[in-house]
């Protein structure tokens, strides 16, 4: 019996002699070489085809799937022997896509192999009910258990808590109804130390019904992140009461700033009637005088308790005693209060009202208290100056009130001080930041939160006298937006 070959047949085929020469080819193989430009028929086979066709022969068995590539063409060779005649036939198939898809399958399962085999994370198969299918390695890491202790054991056996066991209900339902769910549980590793992870899970779904065969879940541990999340909630409530302190110790700081000046004025009225009253026997006149400072003594101490009371109900939150406040009424007053401190000091207290009569919304004895202030360090940057010139004659401090050309209410403090440059300027509002031996630091960034509660602005600028010029600015509020009078409340 010898081959036959059909030039029907699809597949390229040839009968070789046990030499590996060619006896004949069908239409196939001829059109496989021409096609594709090669010398001839044997460059279609295999490289090795004399040792094939002579195994082939002396084993007296067919050798199958022997790979060729021409080009882009793979090609897999069945050798079958004729020991009769000594001949072999050679018949090949195209195989491109049979082995292009079997290398992508080798490098994904390799991929995969190299993922899940050194992945920190802990990659997981689940039947609907929870029990486990395979895990990776990662397994004895996070869980203490290897993969193989782990198939066909439920996911309730490894998270007992109560809270787990809830949560594991949830994820069920989820996965059922979305697909897709996330949970966060805490487990004891086998070794008996508590551990956290993060789970999220897939559900893998029936084609045509749609039911959950299968979930696929990513675990991660996420212990150090649960305890950094503690500490930091730990150290947010440290700085917290850490901030309650300094806000505590700044107010104190404040309160007693505040304080400093009313009771500083009492002790001045309290001395001067004091030396009054001394001489009252030979000078009966100076009894007045006495009546006055007592007067002056009592609205002083009542001025403090106010101060106190105004500046914690300005502190704390609730409703403020504001009212509508004429300005030019109060500028009067206060320069009437700071008059016998600015005769102390030779200092010539020059109060210009508005032409107009400006009002604005403002806690009267807070605003009285912040000019005070202000008018108060205009005198001591006057005598720094006069100490620093050598000068005897007295100085003056202008208070004034206006509206601007953009309706803005101003009301400036112009001493004839040392001033400041662009960099004091800009620290001289913040807390504690002073350059008087004796001072806090504290008055005029309490003043300037003080005015900004109010609505306004309080600012500094260089004076035309070489002095400086403090103004605080009030915007213009539409009518519509004037408020009445309001209190705080009594236990404020």
């Amino acid at each position: 019996m010898s081959f036959s070959l059909s030039d029907a047949d699809p597949q390229p085929s040839f009968i070789l002699d046990s030499s590996a020469k060619t006896l004949q080819s069908n239409l196939a193989a001829d059109r496989l070489w021409q096609e594709n430009g090669l010398t001839g028929p044997s460059a279609t086979l295999p490289t090795n085809t004399q040792a094939l066709v002579t195994a082939s022969l002396t084993q007296a068995r067919a050798i199958e799937d022997v790979e060729a590539r021409i080009n882009d063409t793979i090609l897999l060779w069945t050798f079958v022997p004729c020991l009769e005649t000594s001949e072999v036939m050679a018949r090949g198939r195209d195989a491109t896509n049979d082995v292009l898809n079997r290398d992508q399958a080798i490098r994904s399962n390799r991929l995969y192999r190299v993922i899940t085999e050194n992945t920190t994370d802990l990659i997981s198969r689940h039947a609907p009910d929870g029990r486990f299918i395979d895990a990776t390695q990662a397994s004895w890491r996070l869980l203490g258990y290897w993969p193989e202790e782990l198939r066909g054991r439920l996911l309730e056996d490894i998270f007992q808590s109560d809270s787990s066991m809830r949560q594991l209900t949830e994820t069920r339902n989820r996965l059922r109804d979305d697909g897709y769910a996330t949970m966060t549980l805490d487990l004891t590793h086998r070794d008996g130390s508590k551990r956290w992870f993060e789970i999220a899970s897939r559900a893998i779904r029936e084609t045509y019904t749609g039911a959950v065969v299968e979930v696929v879940s990513v675990s991660r541990d996420i212990t150090a992140r649960v305890a950094s999340e503690d500490n930091n909630r730990r150290l947010a409530d440290e700085l917290a009461r850490t901030a309650r302190l300094a806000a505590l110790g700044e107010l104190a700081s404040s309160i007693a700033h505040e304080m400093n000046q009313p009771l500083a004025t009492i002790v001045n009225f309290a001395s001067a009637s004091q030396r009054y009253l001394k001489n009252a026997r030979t000078h009966p006149e100076h009894l007045e005088r006495v009546d006055d400072g007592l007067e002056k003594i009592i609205h002083h101490a009542n001025r403090a308790s106010e101060v106190i009371k105004h500046l914690r109900a300005f502190l704390r939150k609730g409703r403020k005693r504001t009212a509508e406040v004429q300005l030019n009424e109060t500028l009067t007053k206060v320069a009437q209060l700071c008059q016998w401190e600015a005769d102390k000091h030779d200092v010539e207290i020059i109060c210009t009202p508005a032409d107009s009569k400006p009002t604005i919304i403002a806690d009267q004895v807070l605003l009285e208290q912040v000019l005070i202030n202000l008018i108060r360090n205009g005198m001591e940057a006057n005598m720094e100056a006069r100490a620093a010139q050598g000068a005897s004659a007295g100085s003056r401090l202008m208070l004034s009130a206006s509206i601007n050309s953009e309706g803005e209410t101003l009301i400036d403090v112009t001493d004839e001080g040392p001033g400041l440059d662009d960099q004091e300027i800009r620290k001289m509002f913040q807390p504690f930041y002073t350059n008087k031996p004796q001072g806090l630091g504290l008055g005029l960034s309490m003043s300037r939160s003080i005015i900004e509660g109010f609505g306004g602005f309080l600012d500094a600028r260089p004076a035309s006298n070489g002095g400086l010029t403090l103004t605080c600015r009030f915007p213009t509020a539409p009518a519509h937006k004037r408020i009445p009078s309001t209190e705080t409340a009594p236990d404020e």
